[in-house]
């Protein structure tokens, strides 16, 4: 189990990425899935968040491929965002 400190730190650095369209799409996604993540997956999320703004955006867009251990992950973002994006609009 990880503990809140752990999980506000993760929700933290979700919406203070340093570009607002990653803000957007991250910090979202971490209000609504964190909690009831699993260490492991947890685990592939904090590294993700050490990948640059400039590497992540054209993996959420699909403009670049997301290499092979965050693909998973990155769709399943990406897939969040739109669907949050088209409920919105």
């Amino acid at each position: 189990m990880v503990d809140d400190a752990a999980l506000k730190r993760l929700t933290m650095r979700s919406w203070r990425r340093g570009t607002k369209e990653m803000d957007l799409i991250l910090g979202p996604y971490a209000d609504a899935h964190l909690a009831d993540m699993p260490a492991d997956r947890l685990a592939l999320y904090d590294a993700l968040l050490e990948e640059n703004d400039q590497d992540l955006y054209p993996w959420m867009t699909g403009a670049a491929a997301a290499p092979d251990r965050f693909a998973p992950l990155v769709a399943e973002i990406a897939a969040f965002a739109r669907d949050r994006h088209r409920s919105r609009a």
